[in-house]
């Protein structure tokens, strides 16, 4: 299982093509888990940087992977790593879904580098 952070999804989009670091890591659908966060902070991304059916078809495919909702127990866990990590409340939630669902986090965002079940890829 692996959660693909909004930087690695942007970094993805941005480069494309099978020559992209980033899409031979990517998982399959079927493994790819989405935190409802994600898809704010890449609705946010599209809106400013892709067509309306752009953006469209990418939430659409979201939809169609494991998409986890904030829970309490993720809520609770994300501001312990607030503290613990100094990362913002978004990277938090982000980061305890990881853990939370026993996955590792695909990522470009530095910030994540040095924590256990990353998998880091400098961007392009």
């Amino acid at each position: 299982m692996r959660v693909v952070d909004t930087s690695a999804w942007i970094e993805g989009l941005i480069r494309g093509g099978n020559g992209n670091a980033i899409s031979h890591e990517l998982p399959l659908r079927s493994r790819w888990i989405v935190p409802t966060i994600v898809q704010l902070e890449l609705a946010k991304w599209l809106s400013r940087n892709a067509t309306y059916d752009e953006a469209a078809a990418i939430m659409a495919f979201t939809t169609r992977c494991i998409v986890v909702e904030l829970t309490t127990p993720i809520a609770l866990h994300a501001a312990e790593l607030c503290r613990q990590c100094k990362l913002s409340t978004a990277d938090a939630i982000i980061y305890a879904t990881t853990l939370h669902t026993d996955a590792d986090l695909l990522t470009c965002d530095a910030l994540f580098m040095d924590l256990p079940r990353v998998h880091y890829l400098t961007k392009a």
